[in-house]
């Protein structure tokens, strides 16, 4: 048993005062009690909030971060950059991988997430064979996850459709194809590889409805019936109208109507939905992940925010294609798309929580407990012990108190400098501001990177 003792903390119920925590062997909160002092405690060397879940990861995509930036001869959009990602993955091997998501998983939880649902759709080998091992890309990003320290939750993705309708894989899909049978395989074996593994956890999912056959997804839907279940959906508008196009109906209700959504569903993007799917989704219990500096780097619109939010619809935040690996961004990108778009301030807060700054963080923390398939975003009894010690001495936190603290810390730090120490499962990961294997992985990401550029 660990015993720490913070000089504030954020719990769900508010801020409380010298707040005294006990971490179980398994890396969760057995006790968190506020109003007690020190004691044989460890004190925290400031205020603690809850660690933040990604809920949505393409890793490998880290090293081609702003190498799509070039106008190319007609209009650039989500289509034109895919053709660019194509291009670059064609070379990537497991290696590669391994090293590239290590540098962004390091760099994750340096700024506050201390959880990645990496969705993994890279399953095969150059060429679009299979690996002899199904599970050889997965289990690149699972070392690569230990060496940063980061929990993980896997979520490998059926793909075996270049359009909707089953129409057929374009060269520079062939990598990302799996069947139904084969994905039933990879979930096993990697069920078994985290057994031992407490900060290792496997969801499931689907790339979207145009990578997959109607009957496929329900297929997967139904044999991993209560496990996270995770989908792209309606990201670009041609995808809305491909889909109904094809199907007669939209993404989600082409979902809602094949596959069924429940409270297990996390809806990727959903960029373009109307009032119906939000109801739908809404009354599903199912989660809408945001990735708003991807979605605003692709220019794929914004999300209907003000409808979702009256509806009472859960939300978390991913950071996607990695362009920047930071949860602040995210929920700034958020809070003033949704300000540019109604030309008024102050619009993620309710009268339980008037705080912007407050409201993003604790929504979306919470809001992807499902996702994750563990019990992650509170500090509470059972809940994993992830959490952030900020630096309440930083020019941008100094004076805060309360949730005007968060505030500062979402809408006006820089990005070094507040967050002190970052715990995952109960372990100190990063300490004043620094990962111990940050210098080790960076140069094996640059060797990697050496390699690909080369090519």
């Amino acid at each position: 048993m660990m015993r720490l003792h913070a000089p504030a903390a954020r719990l769900a119920t508010g801020w409380a005062s010298n707040v005294r925590f006990e971490i179980a062997a398994d890396g969760t909160f057995s006790a968190v009690t506020p109003d007690v002092p020190v004691g044989d405690a460890i004190t925290l060397p400031g205020p603690v909030i809850c660690g933040m879940p990604n809920l949505h990861s393409h890793a490998f995509q880290r090293a081609m971060a702003g190498l799509a930036e070039l106008r190319g001869p007609t209009d650039d959009d989500f289509w034109s950059w895919r053709e660019t990602m194509y291009r670059f993955l064609a070379q990537i091997s497991p290696e590669d991988v391994e090293a590239i998501a290590a540098q962004a998983y390091v760099e994750m939880i340096r700024a506050g997430y201390t959880r990645v649902c990496e969705f993994h759709y890279l399953h095969n080998d150059r060429n679009g064979a299979p690996y002899a091992d199904l599970a050889t890309m997965a289990m690149a990003h699972l070392r690569a996850a230990r060496k940063a320290g980061i929990a993980i939750t896997l979520v490998p993705v059926l793909y075996t459709s270049g359009g909707c309708g089953g129409r057929p894989l374009t060269p520079g899909q062939v990598r990302f194809a799996i069947s139904p049978l084969q994905l039933t395989r990879l979930v096993a074996a990697l069920d078994q590889a985290v057994k031992t593994e407490p900060d290792w956890a496997v969801a499931v999912g689907v790339h979207s409805v145009r990578a997959a056959r109607s009957e496929e997804i329900a297929t997967v839907a139904q044999e991993f019936r209560g496990r996270a279940f995770h989908i792209h959906v309606s990201e670009q508008r041609r995808e809305v109208e491909e889909c109904i196009a094809w199907c007669g109906r939209t993404p989600v209700a082409q979902l809602a109507e094949t596959a069924g959504l429940n409270r297990h569903w996390n809806l990727v993007h959903g960029t373009h939905i109307g009032t119906e799917e939000i109801r739908m989704i809404v009354n599903a219990g199912a989660c809408i992940t945001l990735c708003p500096s991807t979605e605003g780097n692709l220019g794929d619109g914004l999300f209907p925010a003000g409808q979702y939010q009256t509806l009472g619809g859960m939300f978390g935040i991913g950071t996607d294609s990695q362009i920047t690996i930071d949860p602040r961004e995210e929920l700034r990108w958020f809070e003033y798309g949704r300000r540019l778009s109604r030309e008024r301030r102050v619009l993620s807060a309710d009268a339980d929580i008037p705080n912007a700054g407050a409201w993003l963080w604790q929504h979306a923390a919470h809001g992807g407990e499902a996702a994750c398939a563990a019990p992650v975003g509170r500090i509470a009894p059972g809940t994993r012990a992830d959490f952030l010690v900020l630096n309440g001495d930083a020019p941008a936190l100094y004076g805060r108190e309360g949730d005007a603290l968060l505030d500062s810390f979402v809408f006006a730090a820089a990005p070094g400098g507040t967050i002190r120490e970052v715990w995952c499962g109960g372990r100190k990961v990063v300490s004043d501001g620094h990962h111990p294997a940050e210098d080790e992985v960076a140069s094996a990401y640059r060797t990697a990177l050496s390699r690909l550029l080369r090519r």
